[in-house]
């Protein structure tokens, strides 16, 4: 990558702007400066202050082939010419500066307030404060709305008209869009006093046409990627540039596609058809638009002649007939995947232990089809799913694991059994771990939480296994076993009786209805509401992977020791390999029993 830093005279920077041989690329947002902003920036010209460089790119780059669009408010021309060079920082400047400087002087403004609102002024300078252009005051410059009138009384009076030269002169209101043309010194050759005009001139209206801005121009030895790094250097304060963005205004302006179809390829509308089907199941929710892309590139390059990647650089570089071959495929297994996780008691994306691990099962399906759905793959990305969530190894460096993974995944289950995947076995699980997962922060606390969902266990008083229907119309979520209150009376630390084993799925009727008891009164407050018998209670319990004796005498530490195993052997089973047991015995007797 090369670049050069040429300086440019202000009035032929704006005339480059007017006829579109400086444009944005699509990717860029709107304008979108209030008039304060606005007004602070054109003080800064005319007080010869540096206001920052502007970044370009040429277009002769030809890996970077932007859609380009022209600058708001420039003449229908300006969008119909090739432009030399697209700014990739600068906008909000560049427009403020064209916008007010060059042609009628009309400002969009925005509200700073509320964004939604568009409104239209002028700017002007008040020749009496610019005597001295060292100490120019704030207030030099002042604005009006676009018609040069400011009202007061709900628009009923008029305070001041600035609508014509001549009620401008009668104000000493000197336009701001007359500073860089010769309707400037046209406008000061009428102007009554002539040692004020002429004092103007020389210090303030010369000087901002000889004013320079510095630009840093990137060559056409740019690859997108440097693109993406620069601009989230330099453009701090606006719209942080994704590979979305990057990717909408590339396939916007590929030529084969137009050539075919007639038109551009819309990213944003082809996103739409994705969020639609996030939309559709709520499990889904953390699928954002660079998990998509990855997920698209990965199947596409999976499939292709190179590797299986994810990386940020290959993502771009994908070519759009490939982008469209994969999207549908992957938006059709996003479906399957939702329905996957279903299966394993994950309902809602915040139950979801790694919304990245979404990305490499919808690619999994969609390379595998049906085949993904026979007995012996299931139980193979079931083992693999849950080797990723309980071994918490999808939390850093996805990008290498999802390309791993989708490669040996797919091997392993198409026969190459002596290739297990890394992910399964890498994955490992000590039991003490049991103790520190405490918070839903934890991708192992969600999971041991739709384990305890899992195996059709039941809600303690309503007769319903914990399926979707039930989780969302009961507010269900993991509730103690053993009550804080109690606990806390007992003098048992926050860390142990928080932790997941004395944590148990139930719905929120239910869990009221606990309160804060011990378990060896509440079971009979169970008992009673569900309309059941001690042994039935029991039984109920038992599912929960809980040894309902244990409860009935409120022997805490046992419970403890026994609920490790229990959930233990629920992980182990999962995973397909043995959790290392790593608890002292002699904590579990420090507990009340």
């Amino acid at each position: 990558m090369g670049f050069q830093t040429p300086q440019h005279e202000l009035p032929r920077l704006l005339d480059r702007i007017d006829a579109g041989e400086w444009q944005l690329p699509d990717f860029q947002r709107g304008y979108r400066w209030d008039v304060e902003r606005v007004r602070s920036l054109i003080l800064t010209v005319i007080r010869g202050y540096p206001l920052g460089a502007v970044m370009t790119l040429s277009t002769a780059n030809a890996d970077v082939n932007f859609k380009p669009k022209a600058f708001t408010g420039t003449p229908a021309t300006a969008a119909e010419t090739t432009p030399k060079e697209l700014v990739l920082d600068g906008q909000q400047r560049l427009t403020s500066l064209y916008q007010a400087m060059h042609g009628d002087g009309v400002v969009e403004i925005i509200d700073p307030a509320d964004e939604s609102k568009i409104s239209r002024a002028r700017f002007f300078i008040d020749m009496s404060l610019v005597g001295d252009p060292d100490d120019i005051p704030d207030d030099a410059v002042f604005y009006t709305p676009h018609d040069g009138i400011i009202r007061t009384n709900f628009n009923r009076d008029i305070v001041k008209d600035l609508s014509t030269p001549d009620k401008q002169t009668e104000h000493g209101a000197f336009p701001v869009n007359y500073l860089l043309n010769d309707d400037g010194a046209n406008w000061l050759f009428d102007y009554p006093d002539r040692a004020v005009s002429k004092e103007f001139l020389s210090r303030i209206a010369t000087p901002a046409k000889a004013y320079k801005i510095p630009a840093i121009s990137l060559d056409e030895n740019t690859t997108k990627g440097a693109v993406t790094t620069v601009f989230e250097k330099v453009n701090t304060g606006g719209m942080p540039l994704d590979v979305f963005e990057l990717l909408t205004a590339t396939y916007a302006g590929d030529k084969a596609y137009q050539e075919q179809t007639g038109t551009d390829f819309k990213l944003r509308g082809d996103w739409e058809l994705t969020q639609a089907v996030i939309d559709a199941h709520p499990v889904l929710k953390g699928l954002d638009k660079a998990k998509f892309l990855q997920a698209v590139t990965l199947l596409a390059t999976h499939e292709g002649a190179g590797s299986t990647s994810a990386r940020r650089d290959d993502i771009l570089r994908l070519p759009l007939g490939d982008y469209v071959g994969a999207a549908d495929r992957i938006r059709s297994s996003l479906k399957w995947v939702a329905s996957f996780l279903r299966t394993q008691y994950i309902y809602t994306a915040t139950d979801l232990p790694y919304p990245t691990q979404v990305v490499p099962l919808a690619v999994l399906h969609a390379v595998l089809g049906d085949e993904i759905g026979t007995h012996r793959a299931a139980a193979q990305i079931r083992r693999w799913f849950w080797c990723g969530v309980l071994g918490e190894l999808y939390s850093s460096t996805t990008e290498t694991r999802f390309a791993r993974d989708v490669d040996q995944v797919v091997t392993w289950i198409r026969g190459g059994d002596s290739v297990v995947p890394k992910t399964v076995s890498d994955a490992s699980f000590q039991q003490s771990r049991l103790f520190s997962i405490r918070t839903r922060n934890s991708a192992a606390y969600k999971g041991v939480y739709a384990l305890l969902m899992a195996g059709q266990s039941k809600d303690w008083i309503l007769d319903q296994t914990f399926t979707d229907t039930m989780y969302d119309n009961h507010n269900v979520d993991v509730h103690h076993v053993f009550p804080r209150k109690w606990c806390g009376d007992r003098r048992i630390e926050a860390e142990t009786y928080n932790s997941i084993l004395n944590k148990t799925p139930l719905a929120a009727s239910t869990n009221r209805s606990i309160g804060g008891l011990a378990p060896s009164k509440y079971l009979s407050t169970i008992a009673r509401s569900a309309g059941i018998t001690e042994a039935e209670v029991d039984a109920i319990i038992t599912g929960h992977e809980i040894n309902p004796e244990l409860l009935r005498t409120d022997a805490f530490g046992e419970f403890l020791r026994d609920r490790a195993e229990r959930i233990t052997a629920r992980i182990e089973g999962a995973m397909g390999k043995s959790v290392t047991r790593d608890v002292d015995p002699d904590f579990y007797d420090s507990l009340p029993t």
